[in-house]
């Protein structure tokens, strides 16, 4: 048990100080100064079935003060809750926007990317110098594209990417998305993504501006057809261009929201059974050590600590102690940018033991051929 213990608080030393200081929380959208001249952006919109948000999120986009030539183009992915026909009145007529309908979806691609591809090719037609790729449920604040552009602009940047503000209202809400937003950092931490000579790459495909050369030089979306992380894969091949191809991600506050309700569990369930076990390549040994690794940094350390008083190993329970507060601290910058309080933080275990129980659900759905369920379709 002490052994246990040991191991456990050396982890959480380890993700402390030697993971790039992911916990931080500080990779954040700062003002960057104006280009001489201001490139043209094209968004693309893949949509299916975003009655709910559509409206609110093109609003939002025609508002945007971006001083350059801005076009949208909603791909329509055979929506049959009047998506297309909401987003076209709250356009009330303005030329900025296209809405074209999505092809039937060919094998070997996922919807998203599919629509993607449309969008973009609708959009080669005026030769844009970026594409903003964003999703149906994101508002962007009215100053959010030009400072991506200013900055993407101003570092050379080839990708400049904004991982939404998500819904965290109520229990599941408070208690699963910072957490969430915490094991993404972890997994692919910002400032090494951020960091031209690291290996990692990440991206948040609510929200990415990527250079339009660059982005066809990667090959389009096509190389990742059928990848259901398909954010951090375009960042991947984009990032792997050449040695000088750099590449930006940080986290929203107000810049880009997330209108996804995430007040129930099984929002949540879903969203991250649908590609947890994608992330472990379908691996059961993947599985398993994801499974084990998770209990012995995050619930063996208040395990130990809470049930002294039957084990009596107060050595053990001193250093679990010192191991749940280590964690409970690395925590705190993610959870205090959620409105979070402080003693939130200690409940990051069950959170953890949350998304172990979602993991393994994923690979069930797998296993019995509903991988990847999103909208109605299934990978």
């Amino acid at each position: 048990m002490t052994l246990i213990a040991i191991i456990a608080l050396a982890a959480w030393i380890y993700l402390s100080f030697f993971r790039g200081g992911f916990w931080r929380a500080d990779q954040r959208l700062a003002i960057a100064p104006n280009p001489e001249q201001w490139p043209s952006v094209a968004a693309v919109i893949p949509a299916r079935n975003e009655a709910e948000a559509i409206s609110a999120v093109m609003k939002a986009h025609l508002a945007a003060d971006y001083p350059g030539e801005f076009s949208l183009i909603l791909v329509d992915d055979n929506s049959d809750d009047g998506t297309a026909e909401i987003a076209r009145a709250a356009a009330d007529g303005s030329d900025r926007l296209e809405i074209i309908p999505g092809a039937p979806l060919p094998p070997d691609w996922s919807g998203k990317l599919w629509a993607v591809h449309q969008g973009v090719e609708a959009a080669r037609r005026t030769a844009p110098d970026y594409y903003l790729l964003t999703d149906a449920d994101i508002v962007l604040a009215k100053d959010t594209l030009r400072r991506l552009t200013a900055k993407a602009q101003a570092q050379s940047l080839s990708l400049v990417s904004l991982m939404a503000r998500l819904d965290s209202r109520g229990l599941w809400g408070g208690l699963l998305v910072p957490a969430f937003v915490f094991f993404f950092q972890k997994l692919y931490p910002f400032p090494l993504a951020n960091d031209l000579n690291e290996n990692i790459a990440a991206a948040a495909g609510g929200c990415m501006l990527v250079r339009a050369e660059d982005f066809h030089a990667a090959g389009g979306v096509e190389p990742i057809c059928s990848e259901l992380i398909d954010d951090c894969a375009l960042a991947r091949r984009i990032k792997d261009l050449s040695m000088t191809t750099r590449i930006w991600i940080g986290l929203a506050d107000t810049e880009a929201v997330s209108l996804r309700d995430n007040r129930s569990l099984s929002s949540i369930w879903n969203m991250v059974a649908r590609t947890a076990f994608t992330q472990l390549n379908q691996s059961i040994l993947m599985l398993i050590g994801a499974v084990a690794g998770m209990a012995l940094i995050y619930l063996a350390p208040p395990l130990i600590a809470l049930f002294l008083a039957t084990h009596h190993n107060f050595v053990a329970a001193l250093i679990a102690l010192a191991a749940w507060g280590v964690m409970a601290r690395i925590y705190w910058p993610t959870l205090k940018l959620y409105r979070g309080y402080p003693w939130q933080s200690a409940a990051l275990p069950i959170a953890a033991a949350l998304y172990m129980a979602m993991t393994v659900s994923s690979a069930i759905r797998y296993w019995r051929g509903k991988g990847g369920q999103w909208k109605g379709r299934h990978y």
